[in-house]
């Protein structure tokens, strides 16, 4: 009776699925530089440059002083000193940033904390290098 009109042989979509793959755990403390196409969960203390083509998940005690923080999707559930650029941004109820905010689209929950400016864009390029992984047995083997 009911029926949607789409047609039955259109090609899904692919979407990267956005998960954690690396976490840098609660009580380590981390300086340096941080780039790549996965997921990152930090629960400890970071410092230094993050450039991801992922999601980067700053869980409860995480810390994170970073000047310039870019990143696919950024969820903050602990503190973030520095400027977030994003695709997506999502301060948890716990999470805190000292910094201003561009991304595409930002979520709060109610007792998440900013002190700086939010600038919504439509689309925003992060300016990152993507960063392929070698193919699997690209190579012939001699034996």
């Amino acid at each position: 009776m009911f029926k949607r009109n789409t047609p039955q042989n259109s090609t899904p979509t692919v979407q990267a699925v956005e998960r954690v793959t690396s976490v840098l755990g609660a009580g380590i403390i981390w300086q340096g530089s941080l780039a790549g196409s996965g997921g990152v969960r930090i629960e400890g203390t970071y410092e230094g440059q993050i450039g991801l083509n992922g999601m980067l998940v700053i869980g409860e005690t995480g810390r994170v002083t970073c000047e310039d923080l870019r990143a696919g999707t950024v969820i903050v559930a602990g503190s973030v000193r520095g400027n977030i650029t994003a695709q997506k941004v999502e301060i948890r109820s716990t999470g805190r940033i000292w910094g201003d905010v561009v991304t595409v689209s930002f979520a709060t929950e109610e007792g998440a904390f900013l002190r700086g400016q939010i600038r919504m864009e439509e689309q925003i390029d992060l300016g990152l290098v993507t960063i392929s992984e070698p193919a699997a047995d690209a190579s012939p083997k001699a034996g």
